[in-house]
């Protein structure tokens, strides 16, 4: 069975060696590197041809990639690097890799013209200056044919290994069946929309009702499509912690490790996994860093062991054989069949399993879990902040050549100060004085850097690492985001790049994959989300049905209250007893919503002063993880209380206290984001875009938080309960059409 690696993969799977160090270095951003690519190629000939493609074989191995040049007129093949600093600091272990790839291109060049030798040249490019390093050999064609085979040889017992494990694999899931004695009702129709997407290699926005099941509902079909729809990876991607963790319980109860040999990774931030904190990633300092790519080939082929490699599990294998688990990670994203992680690790501006998806040519199919979230997530992704304040903090313990480029960025920036004086205020355009300075000043903090080596004082580097953000921004700045200042007192003020549509950064994400499936209980309007996300045409829209019946959810509207800001002192009393009144009528676990912690703790007050008698309990401020399930395990059955939360906070969703674990809710608010000067403009930007300011902006993201709030009430086919909407503006057509289509809303109240 024929396997397929990349020229790069191949070489780093061999050719890599030493310690691991990402101690930070001045290197190029990704545009740099794009940029000083084509600034060498565009110095070459006229018969100088760029991005050659090349492909060859070894056995059952094929080998591709793509040259950065080939000059015809020298029989010159060369692979340019970019870097900034000295070039004296570039490790020799890089370029003992550098050195392996343009040797295999050049095999690969030989083979396919036939050359009985070839000029091979790494170039080096120096980003500030415009330099060029080249360092040159030739080689005949049977020295560098010896050279690939014993690459191919090194490599080719694992690759050997991997496509028996895939073929394996395929196999098995082809066969895969349902785990459950039956599909819940609902389950099955999301299966199947979500299998013919990943088929079809379309996307796909499922909304589906909580409850039915729909982790198990999406995997299940994306790994039954695998070996059909020649998919190569599926990336399962969660908001939060517990839909990482259902996602692995799913993929246990798949087989995964059992009946089907397939690889489960979850990923987890550096933070989370790092074993020593206090060290610096770097040989010198940690000890899973030492000798990391010596000891890499005994950890990988352990790992690849391990069908569920978990946080855990990855820990357990990294320390067996003294390498960095966090590190260890990252490295079998590319051995692993399906991995679990954040939406970061595909979606954001330096996403690794999509920056590995598009080198190595992976078909995946991408799945998105509690996909309404996506777009106030995707919209951080792609904003940034730079803060006057911590400009002064770096500029005061800055080097004195680093000092002096920050003060003329103080400079610049209170020039922009001067001509936006307003408390708010967006600007024309991001300011050009003050990206001058700013890259005047990252270009020093590099240079110095380079000349001397080590860590930085951490506000400075704080500082460098937001304006170099910034500036990456800027490069790609239009209609989609905004450029802001907000006043921060007499002397400060923050200058943002504030996405307001990430639509252009999503979209190539999108498309690289086989098929994208986003899916939550909450994805209605679908244009909403389709506009804003930059999904394709194409996408295919699903609606599943409700497993659960009116009858069992009394759903009323307290029409007679308002939860207006200006009329919030008038609604504490009655909210109290309209709880308090809930809860004599039907004794039981209740949750309480509310659109701010103040808000909360005044309504809770009048509870407490009014009706004492009804337990309660609150959301506290920054709770802890063990703070959080402290207040769920109040939530027991047959106990009794009420617990008052945030809207859109830990428990308004992604939680499940099916049964008499919950048995009501009260949400007093309709979740509309707070009206500022900030969300003012977003609205006039909805407005200008779509044609739907208001809704875009307040209307459609604050009634997703009330739906997924009350959504913790029915959790299977078997509970009741009761769930009060409580605002006169509930009863509104416009706002009552948002409302899930199942509902059957007391018109009494109303």
């Amino acid at each position: 069975m024929t396997y397929s690696v990349a020229v790069r993969a191949l070489c780093e799977f061999t050719a890599k060696q030493g310690d691991l160090d990402l101690r930070f270095t001045p290197s190029p951003t990704a545009q740099e590197g794009i940029a000083g690519h084509a600034v060498v190629q565009g110095r070459r000939g006229e018969n100088y041809r760029a991005e050659v493609a090349l492909e060859g074989s070894w056995g059952d191995l094929h080998v591709r990639g793509r040259a950065d040049g080939y000059d015809p007129d020298d029989n010159l093949i060369e692979e340019i690097k970019t870097y900034r600093g000295k070039f004296s600091t570039i490790p020799d272990n890089h370029r003992h890799l550098h050195w392996a790839q343009v040797r295999v291109y050049g095999h690969l060049l030989c083979r396919q013209l036939g050359l009985e030798s070839v000029n091979l040249a790494l170039v080096y490019y120096e980003i500030g200056s415009g330099q060029e390093t080249v360092l040159r050999e030739t080689q005949d064609a049977a020295a560098l044919a010896a050279l690939f085979v014993g690459l191919c040889e090194r490599f080719s017992a694992w690759a050997a290994q991997e496509a028996a494990h895939r073929a394996t694999r395929d196999g098995a899931l082809a066969n895969l069946r349902f785990p459950h004695a039956e599909f819940r009702p609902g389950q099955r129709q999301l299966a199947e929309n979500i299998y013919r997407a990943a088929t079809r290699g379309r996307c796909l926005l499922a909304q589906a009702p909580t409850g039915i099941g729909k982790t198990v509902g999406s995997l299940f079909p994306v790994l039954k499509a695998m070996p059909s729809a020649q998919l190569d990876k599926v990336f399962f991607l969660a908001a939060k912690t517990p839909g990482r963790r259902l996602a692995l319980n799913a993929c246990t109860s798949l087989g995964a490790g059992t009946t089907i040999p397939m690889r489960v990774l979850e990923l987890t931030a550096r933070d989370k996994a790092c074993e020593h904190p206090d060290k610096a990633c770097q040989g010198d300092a940690c000890p899973l860093a030492k000798g990391f790519y010596d000891r890499l080939p005994a950890a990988r082929a352990a790992a690849a062991q391990v069908a569920l490699l978990d946080r855990e599990a990855l820990r357990e294998v990294g320390l067996a054989h003294d390498v960095c688990p966090y590190y260890l990670g990252s490295e079998m994203a590319r051995w692993a069949d399906v991995v679990v992680g954040d939406y970061n690790y595909y979606f954001d501006g330096g996403a690794m399993l999509y920056a590995l998806a598009l080198a190595n040519g992976w078909r995946a199919s991408v799945l998105v879990d509690e996909a309404h979230n996506m777009v106030s997530r995707a919209r951080s992704m792609y904003s940034v902040e730079l803060d006057r304040t911590l400009l002064r903090a770096a500029r005061a313990e800055a080097p004195e050549i680093v000092k002096k480029a920050l003060e003329r960025v103080g400079r610049a920036w209170t020039g922009v100060d001067k001509e936006a004086p307003a408390p708010y205020q967006v600007l024309p355009e991001v300011p050009g004085k003050l990206l001058d300075a700013l890259q005047n000043a990252t270009s020093t903090v590099n240079d110095f850097l380079a000349e001397f080596p080590g860590p930085l004082d951490p506000e400075l580097q704080r500082f460098h690492f937001d304006a170099l953000a910034f500036l990456r921004l800027a490069e790609s700045f239009g209609e989609h985001s905004l450029c802001d200042l907000t006043r921060a007192g007499v002397r400060d003020s923050i200058i943002s790049i504030r996405n307001v549509v990430p639509a252009p950064f999503l979209a190539p994400r999108f498309a690289l994959a086989r098929s994208v499936t986003l899916f939550s209980a909450t994805l209605s309007p679908w244009h909403y989300f389709c506009d804003l996300l930059g999904m394709p045409p194409d996408t295919a829209w699903a609606d599943v049905a409700s497993p659960f019946s009116a009858s069992q959810l009394e759903v009323h509207i307290a029409g007679g209250i308002s939860t207006r800001y200006q009329h919030r002192a008038a609604s504490l009393a009655p909210i109290a007893d309209l709880v308090a009144s809930q809860y004599r009528k039907r004794p039981g676990n209740y949750l309480a919503f509310f659109s701010s912690f103040d808000y909360m703790e005044q309504v809770l007050a009048q509870l407490e002063a009014r009706h004492p008698d009804v337990p309660a309990w609150r959301q506290e401020r920054r709770m802890s993880e063990a703070e959080r399930n402290a207040f769920l395990d109040r939530f027991t059955p047959g106990g009794q209380g009420v617990g008052f939360a945030v809207l859109g906070g830990s428990f308004g969703e992604g939680i499940d206290l099916p049964g008499e674990r919950l048995i009501g809710a009260f949400v007093a608010t309709l979740g509309l984001p707070q009206v500022n000067p900030v969300n003012e403009q977003l609205r006039e930007r909805m407005g200008a875009m779509f044609g739907a300011g208001y809704d875009y902006t307040y209307l459609y993201p604050g009634m997703q938080k009330v739906v997924q709030a009350a959504g913790r009430v029915i959790r299977t086919e078997t509970d009741r309960g009761v769930v009060w909407l409580i605002d006169d503006r509930f009863s509104r057509p416009d706002v009552r059409a948002l409302l899930p289509a199942w509902w059957k809303v007391d018109a009494a109240t109303a």
